[in-house]
């Protein structure tokens, strides 16, 4: 049948010919039902080589429009359905991307979502989302061209290893630049020095800081800010004003709690993300203290509950965030290998949680 397509392709015009090895393919796929159409068919049907069939369906420039019409309407009637291994083998690309993230806190990451999707939606890719239980195995069985990571529980190593397969990242939680991955993260430290400024300016003297995990690169750069500014202006930092929790609502209720047992609470709680204010307001408030008259609160990523509570908070674009990371990594899929670290610029949004103590 090969050397008869062969023969076909070779005479150029023999249209009796070419239409009868068609349909020969045709009755014997449907005489054996059980057998699989692949590429070699439509290949040998079409009097074509695989490759040209490749390129004819990822619509190549290097095959003429005759040749691109007669293998999809072959592919049509053949009933030819590529496969994802099959896409793989002849293109290298699912056109899917990866988004990989830590919880399923609606509130911080529809806006990031959003961003993200929007881009690879009009870039025609398709976006999966996992979390790092079952994110390595879409990584490693070649049904994603790459991943965006916002998940601390995703090792270094694992990314390291994968990266060095050619797997394209592009990271939002982190920085690794001994690998040949992109970074696209907030500009920590800035912000939150431009919020500790600001209370200093509104005559803010006693503060407590509660952080996120400790190995986090987001909570390590906001306290890295702390500490220098109020050690530029001469404030101590006390071991027992540091609380660790979780970025979630319930350790900053619950480090309200251990704080309030000591003589007199600071002046003001700076929190490391919004979810542990919110939690640090809620315990506050059920214990009888007032907002910002007693304790004034500060967050940190401006979601949608920060707005609607009035919480003091650094704004940071998750829309814009998410939107250039698909770009980032989309680009780098298609070959730029931009791999210098972005930082994203946030800015401080001053609420009613924090009052200016100079005029009170």
């Amino acid at each position: 049948m090969k050397s008869l397509a062969g023969a076909v392709d070779k005479a150029g015009h023999n249209w009796v010919f070419y239409t009868l090895v068609k349909w020969l393919y045709i009755i014997k796929v449907r005489q054996q039902e059980r057998i699989m159409i692949g590429m070699k068919d439509i290949a040998a049907a079409a009097g074509v080589s695989v490759s040209t069939v490749s390129n004819a369906l990822n619509n190549k420039p290097n095959v003429g429009e005759a040749v691109r019409i007669r293998i999809v309407k072959l592919c049509d009637e053949m009933n030819y359905r590529p496969r994802s291994e099959t896409r793989n083998l002849s293109s290298g690309r699912n056109r899917t991307i990866l988004f990989d993230f830590s919880d399923f806190d609606r509130c911080f990451y529809l806006k990031l979502i959003e961003g993200i999707n929007d881009y690879a939606g009009d870039n025609g890719y398709d976006l999966l989302m996992c979390t790092a239980k079952s994110c390595e195995k879409y990584i490693r069985n070649g049904l994603t061209d790459g991943c965006i990571i916002l998940d601390d529980r995703m090792g270094n190593e694992t990314i390291r290893h994968a990266a060095q397969k050619r797997y394209p990242f592009v990271l939002l939680d982190r920085i690794l630049p001994e690998a040949p991955i992109k970074s696209l993260v907030i500009n920590n430290y800035t912000a939150m020095t431009e919020l500790l400024e600001g209370l200093l300016q509104r005559g803010y003297r006693d503060f407590a800081f509660i952080g996120g995990p400790e190995y986090t690169n987001d909570t390590r750069e906001r306290f890295e800010a702390y500490t220098d500014v109020l050690s530029k202006h001469g404030i101590p930092i006390r071991r027992d004003t540091y609380f660790s929790g979780d970025y979630s609502e319930a350790s900053g209720y619950q480090a309200v709690t251990i704080l309030l047992l000591a003589e007199k609470p600071p002046e003001v709680l700076v929190c490391a993300n919004d979810n542990m204010a919110i939690g640090v307001i809620r315990a506050l408030t059920e214990r009888g203290c007032r907002v910002p008259e007693d304790v004034a609160v500060t967050g940190f990523d401006n979601g949608e509950r920060a707005e609607a509570l009035g919480l003091t908070t650094v704004a940071v674009p998750n829309y814009e965030r998410g939107y250039l990371a698909a770009r980032s990594l989309i680009e780098n899929i298609n070959g730029k290998n931009n791999f210098e670290p972005l930082r994203i610029s946030a800015t401080v949004i001053w609420r009613k949680t924090v009052s200016d103590r100079k005029t009170v």
